[in-house]
C-alpha cells in the first residue's frame, strides 16, 4: 500500500512539525514585538503620569496661592473696616467729650454772667440808695450842699448847679441801666446757647428728656379728710418743693430732731406753680415738628395721685362726664394742644399728603382695654386686647380699633368717648383718681410720590394732581362719593399714580400714667386696693426697664408688665421720649415727691443711642 500511494508518513509528520515550528517562532517573535511595544507604552504611561502629577501639584499650588491671596485681600479689607470703625468710634468719643466740655464751659460762663448780673444789680441798688440818701432832703438841702461846696458861687446859680448835678446823675443811672440790660441780654443769649448745646447732646446720646412741674397748693391739701398720714409731721401743709430756677428743683427735707437738708435735682426744664399750660406746651411743641419729619414721639406724665398729671395732659374736666372744659382755651392740656398743633402743621402741607388715625387704650389691672371698640349697635365699650411682639421685635396690639380723624374736633370727640370708659375711683388723696394708665396714639401716614420725592413741594400742580388721583384710596374719607371713586379707579393714570405712592407711618403716643400712691394715705380697700397694687407694680416694672436700659443689660424685662410691653417701642426703641414729672409741694407728700424725682433722675441717665428717623422712599429714576 505504501508503494501504491507513494507517500511516507514520516515525511508528512516532519513537514507538519516544521510548519508548526515556523508558526511557533512567528508567534514568539510577535509576542516579543508586543512585549516591546507594551514596555514602551508603560514607559510613556509612567512619563505621562509623572507629568500629570506635576501638573496637579502646580494646580494645587496655584489654588493655594489664589486662596492665600484672597485671604490676604479679605484680611486687608477687614483690617481697613476695623480701622475705619475704630476711627469713627474715636471721632464719636471726641465729639461727645467736646460737647461735654462745651456744655461745662457754657455752664461756667452762665454762672459767671449771672454773678456779673447780680453784682451789677447790687451795685446799682447801692448807688440808688446813695443817691436817695443824698437827695432825700429836697432841693433846699441840695442848695445848701452846693453852697457848702461852692461858697463863692452866686446864689442865683445854686439851683442851676443842683439841676446840673441831677442831670449828671440821671445820665450815669441811664448808662448803668443800659449796661445792665446788655449784660442781661448776653446772659440770656448764652443761656439759650447752652440749652441748645445740651439738647444737641441729649439727641446724640439718645437720652430721655425729663421736665418737672410743681403744682400749687390746693384746697384739699389742707382738708381734714385728706390729712390722714402715718406720722404727725405729714399733716402740715408746709411747702417743701420749690423751683430754684428753670432747671433746678429744691426740696427741703426735714425730720424730727434732725437738721433740715436741702436737696437739688436737675432736669431739662422745671416749671414753678405759677407757670401756665401755655408755657408747658411751648417746650413740648418742637417735638411735634420732628413728628412730621419722620420721628416717633412719646410724651408721658409720671407722678403720684393728685399731683396734676391728668390736668397737665388733658386740662380741666367736667365732673359729670369728664369731657373737656374748653370755655377757657388757655387751660387745655398737652393732648388737645398737641392735636391742634399737629393738624396745624398738616394744613401747611399739600392736601391729601397726610392722614391721621387715633386709638385710645387703657391698662387696667395689667390688662389692655380698647376704649374705641364698638358693639353691633355702634355703641362704644371697652374690649380686652392683648399685646404681642412682632417678628421685627416691635410691640403690637392685634385687632386694636383705629379711627380716622380729619381735624382736632373729631379727635377730641373720640377721646372724650374713651375717657367716659376710663376707670376712676375716689380716694382720700384725690376725689377723681385715675385707676388706669391711658395711652392715646396718633398714627400719621405720609403719602410720598416715588418720582417726585426729593423735590420741593412748590410744584403745586403736579403734587396736587397726584394727591387728588390717590385721594380715593384713603380710608373712610372718600366713601361718600363711591361713583366718583369707581370712575377714577378705572383710569389708567390713577392706577399708575397709585403705584408710585409710598406710605411712611409715624406715631405720637400721649400717655397719662396712673398715679403711684401710699395705701396708708389713700385709704383704699377692697377692689381699689387691688387696683393700687397693680398700678404700683406696673410703675415699678417701668422703673426696672429704665434701669436695665441705663445699665445696658443684655435682657430688658419689657414683658414683666403689659404697660412696659405696650410702651416698648417708645421707652427702648426709636422714639423721642419726654417724661413730664408732676409733684406736689406739700410736706405730707414729701416721700412720694422724692420717689418721683428719683425716677426722673434715673430716666435722664438712660442712653439709648441716637434716635432713628423713619426712612422715606428713595426717588425712582426716570426711564
Amino acid at each position: 500500500m505504501r508503494a501504491r500511494s507513494g507517500l511516507d508518513p514520516g515525511s508528512v509528520w516532519a513537514q507538519r512539525l516544521g510548519q508548526l515550528e515556523r508558526r511557533l517562532r512567528t508567534k514568539e517573535e510577535r509576542i516579543v514585538v508586543l512585549e516591546t511595544e507594551n514596555a514602551a507604552l508603560h514607559l510613556k504611561l509612567a512619563e505621562y503620569q509623572g507629568l500629570a502629577g506635576r501638573s496637579t501639584n502646580e494646580v494645587l499650588q496655584l489654588y493655594s496661592a489664589h486662596g492665600q491671596q484672597q485671604k490676604l485681600q479679605r484680611s486687608s479689607v477687614v483690617t481697613q473696616l476695623h480701622g475705619a470703625i475704630k476711627r469713627l468710634k474715636q471721632d464719636l468719643k471726641s465729639l461727645r467729650s467736646f460737647a461735654l466740655e462745651l456744655s461745662k464751659d457754657f455752664q461756667r460762663q452762665s454762672k459767671t454772667y449771672l454773678y456779673q448780673v447780680l453784682t451789677a444789680v447790687q451795685g446799682i441798688q447801692l448807688q440808688n440808695e446813695a443817691m436817695q440818701r443824698h437827695f432825700l432832703s429836697g432841693v433846699e438841702k441840695r442848695k445848701n450842699w452846693v453852697r457848702r461846696l461852692f461858697p463863692t458861687l452866686p446864689v442865683c446859680w445854686h439851683l442851676r448847679a443842683v439841676l446840673l448835678l441831677e442831670k449828671v446823675f440821671q445820665i450815669k443811672a441811664f448808662d448803668l441801666e443800659q449796661s445792665l440790660q446788655e449784660v442781661t441780654e448776653r446772659y440770656e443769649k448764652e443761656k439759650q446757647r447752652r440749652r441748645a448745646l445740651h439738647n444737641t447732646l441729649v439727641e446724640l446720646r439718645g437720652n430721655i428728656r425729663v421736665h418737672c412741674r410743681i403744682r400749687p397748693l390746693l384746697p384739699f391739701d389742707t382738708a381734714a379728710g385728706h390729712s390722714v398720714s402715718q406720722d404727725g409731721q405729714r399733716n402740715s401743709s408746709e411747702k417743701v418743693a420749690y423751683a430754684a430756677d428753670d432747671e433746678t428743683v429744691l426740696v427741703k427735707c426735714s425730720r424730727p430732731s434732725h437738721a433740715s437738708i436741702n436737696k437739688t435735682f436737675q432736669f431739662e426744664r422745671v416749671y414753678s406753680p405759677s407757670e401756665s399750660q401755655d408755657t408747658v406746651f411751648a417746650d413740648v411743641a418742637p417735638l411735634l415738628t420732628s413728628l412730621l419729619d419722620g420721628y416717633n414721639v412719646c410724651i408721658m406724665a409720671y407722678g403720684q395721685t393728685g399731683s396734676g398729671k391728668t390736668y397737665t395732659m388733658l386740662g380741666p374736666q367736667l365732673e359729670e362726664n369728664f369731657a373737656y372744659c374748653i370755655e377757657d382755651a388757655s387751660e387745655l392740656g398737652i393732648i388737645p394742644r398737641a392735636t391742634q398743633e399737629v393738624f396745624r402743621l398738616i394744613s401747611e402741607k399739600p392736601p391729601g399728603s397726610y392722614w391721621v388715625e387715633v386709638s385710645v387704650v387703657e391698662v387696667y389691672n395689667n390688662e389692655i382695654f380698647d376704649l374705641l371698640a364698638k358693639d353691633s349697635c355702634g355703641k362704644v365699650f371697652g374690649v380686652k386686647r392683648d399685646v404681642v411682639t412682632t417678628r421685627e421685635g416691635k410691640s403690637d396690639v392685634p385687632l386694636l380699633t383705629y379711627e380716622t380723624v380729619e381735624n382736632a374736633s373729631e379727635f377730641l370727640h373720640l377721646v372724650n368717648k374713651g375717657l367716659q370708659l376710663r376707670v376712676r375711683h375716689p380716694t382720700l388723696v384725690h376725689a377723681h383718681s385715675s385707676r388706669s394708665h391711658l395711652v392715646v396714639t396718633l398714627t400719621i401716614t405720609t403719602i410720598v410720590s416715588g418720582d417726585n420725592f426729593g423735590t420741593s413741594w412748590e410744584d403745586e400742580q403736579t403734587s396736587q394732581r397726584l394727591n387728588k388721583e390717590v385721594s380715593c384710596t384713603f380710608p373712610q374719607k372718600m366713601r361718600e362719593n363711591k361713583s366718583t371713586s369707581s370712575s377714577r379707579a378705572s383710569s389708567p393714570a390713577q392706577i399708575e399714580a397709585t403705584e408710585k405712592m409710598k406710605q411712611v407711618k409715624t406715631r405720637l403716643q400721649l400717655v397719662d400714667l396712673a398715679g403711684s400712691e401710699c395705701v396708708g394715705m389713700s385709704g383704699v380697700t377692697g377692689a381699689a386696693l387691688r387696683e393700687t397694687s397693680f398700678i404700683n407694680r406696673s410703675l415699678s416694672a417701668l422703673a426696672d426697664v429704665l434701669g436695665a436700659i441705663a445699665e445696658q443689660r443684655s435682657h430688658v424685662p419689657y414683658r414683666n408688665s403689659k404697660l412696659t410691653h405696650l410702651l416698648q417701642d417708645s421707652v427702648g426703641g426709636d422714639a423721642k421720649l419726654l417724661v413730664m414729672l408732676c409733684i406736689s409741694p406739700d410736706q405730707k407728700y414729701l416721700t412720694e415727691s422724692m420717689q418721683s424725682l428719683g425716677f426722673g433722675t434715673r430716666a435722664r441717665q438712660v442712653q439709648r443711642g441716637q434716635v432713628k428717623k423713619k426712612s422715606f422712599p428713595v426717588p425712582s429714576k426716570a426711564k
